[in-house]
């Protein structure tokens, strides 16, 4: 027979992580749908609810404690940015040549000796300069604290996802893929779009100092994550697969009874 003890020590280990008072802990009920995907019958998504209904948002010099100790002002830029591939690293690399010195602290070092590295595992990513992504203006700085790249977005009226890393403004979304196949031999592509959590960091996540899907101090936004992430979620999905994810949350909050809600988010009013 199993060890239970030791079973059940593994599942400890798997669920446990270095959080602030304010974290929830990451095994919850979750609300998951499926629905084929409009553009393409070969696709369906399969979207967690309770995260793109939850109120969370992004609280970056607001409160935010970031992933490690003692660096609240990085948020989640301390370790950098890795591309997820060399159309992700020449689209950004575009929008850093247009980059000036007003905008981005760090311009003379990013021009003279280069904006990336590669790390431990030989794969690129942005360059850490100073304890953090190279992209990242400290506070005080004239151009205005945060990423260089979002600046040069807003400053032009763009979306931030057109001048970031695809891993910026992709989180805290987490896109993944799996084949299924199904009983009568045919095949579809399954794509999930959930809450990216602690786990999706991989085993490192269990070290951050504290991560924000979980935290109840980063919950009670005006908007549900599925409305203040209009602009990245139709980019993962397409517009007529965010259209269709738009009805099923609207279908749930409308519910008198709505199954599973983020343990992050504030209570509702009786």
């Amino acid at each position: 027979m199993p060890d239970k003890k030791k079973a059940k020590s593994k599942k400890s280990a798997g669920t446990a992580f270095r959080g602030e008072p304010d974290e929830k802990g990451l095994d919850f009920p979750r609300a998951w749908v499926e629905f084929p995907d409009p553009a393409d019958d070969e696709q369906v998504f399969r979207c967690d609810l309770t995260w793109l209904t939850s109120r969370w948002t992004c609280i970056f010099g607001q409160g935010c404690q970031g992933i490690r100790e003692g660096r609240a002002d990085d948020g989640c830029c301390t370790l950098g940015a890795h591309f997820s591939d060399e159309d992700d690293e020449a689209r950004v690399a575009g929008h850093v040549a247009r980059l000036t010195p007003e905008l981005w602290q760090f311009h003379d070092v990013g021009t003279a000796s280069g904006w990336t590295q590669l790390d431990d595992d030989g794969e690129k990513q942005t360059r850490r300069w100073q304890g953090s992504c190279i992209f990242q203006n400290r506070p005080g700085f004239a151009g205005g604290a945060g990423c260089s790249l979002h600046i040069l977005a807003l400053k032009e009226g763009r979306e931030p996802l057109e001048t970031k890393p695809d891993v910026c403004w992709q989180l805290p979304i987490r896109r993944t893929y799996d084949w299924i196949d199904r009983p009568d031999d045919t095949r579809v592509l399954q794509v999930s779009i959930g809450e990216y959590d602690r786990r999706g960091w991989g085993p490192g996540g269990h070290d951050l100092h504290w991560w924000c899907t979980s935290a109840t101090s980063a919950h009670g936004a005006g908007e549900p994550v599925y409305v203040s992430y209009r602009a990245e979620l139709t980019e993962l999905m397409g517009k007529e697969g965010y259209d269709a994810l738009v009805e099923l949350c609207e279908a749930r909050l409308a519910s008198l009874l709505p199954m599973a809600p983020h343990p992050a988010d504030p209570p509702k009013p009786a």
